[in-house]
């Protein structure tokens, strides 16, 4: 299987900024909310969904980073070794309505992860997920509040999302999985 194309560059502009629309509203308003972008593109998704709500509303929501990757419970059964990198949240999370954002969402066991790491840094009034493409094969009772895209897939192919920030373009491709990674992946790529 070839690359099969499944959101342009501008299908991801107005994904984020319908996500950026319904966190505002379901919030009703920004005030207390803060996005947390899991790395590695989790992270400039959130930048971008803030940079959005900051075009509508009266400034910018902030923005974390956080790193899962000691928090993984399935990196012995994938062989690897977390790729470790600086968890950054700007300010307490106490009392305040994190939305917790990824690229993508598949077996739930990166959003468990970040469940985890989020409680380690305070008490939030509510944690939401928002996702740029939901495609399903969960294993955890875990759901996204916010979708750009929901992609029926097998557990035969990934989705790879790229990003200008880190890939250098922006779009969202479908991909054969070689054999042995048909069933897991490293969460970044799938």
């Amino acid at each position: 299987m070839t690359e099969r194309t499944l959101m342009s560059d501008a299908d991801m502009r107005r994904a984020v900024v319908r996500i950026a629309h319904e966190i505002v509203e379901q919030n009703q308003g920004c005030d207390g909310l803060i996005l947390v972008g899991i790395h590695t593109r989790g992270v400039p998704l959130a930048w971008r969904i803030s940079q959005s709500i900051s075009e509508f509303e009266n400034g910018p929501v902030e923005v974390g980073a956080l790193d899962i990757g000691l928090y993984r419970d399935d990196l012995q059964k994938l062989g690897v070794r977390p790729r470790l990198q600086p968890s950054a949240i700007p300010s307490n999370v106490d009392a305040r309505r994190v939305v917790i954002v990824d690229d993508v969402l598949y077996t739930g066991r990166t959003i468990r992860a970040a469940l985890d790491a989020i409680t380690d840094f305070g008490r939030p009034e509510r944690i939401q997920l928002a996702v740029l493409i939901d495609r399903g094969h969960r294993e955890l009772p875990i759901r996204p509040d916010y979708v750009g895209k929901n992609v029926p897939t097998s557990q035969r192919e990934n989705v790879r999302v790229r990003l200008a920030e880190v890939d250098g373009r922006d779009e969202v491709v479908l991909t054969a999985a070689p054999d042995s990674e048909s069933r897991h992946r490293d969460a970044d790529t799938t």
